[in-house]
């Protein structure tokens, strides 16, 4: 499932623009933005299934410098 996530985010990341113009291109280009963030997050869980709970842990702080380069 984790992976099916990583892969929708480069997808996400992959997909042309569609041949709209003005506002209806930001409004996509908006959409395309949070599609990635949401699959690209998802995508770096952990997953663990504990009891017939799935539960996906997605650690939101910031890396420290050394592992962002």
């Amino acid at each position: 499932m984790i992976a099916r996530f990583r892969e929708r985010a480069a997808a996400v990341r992959r997909r042309g623009l569609p041949p709209v113009e003005g506002a209806d291109r930001q409004r996509f280009l908006e959409a395309a933005t949070v599609d990635f963030q949401d699959y690209a997050m998802l995508g770096d869980a952990t997953a663990t299934l504990e009891d017939g709970i799935l539960r996906l842990e997605i650690d939101l702080r910031p890396r420290p410098a050394s592992e962002t380069a």
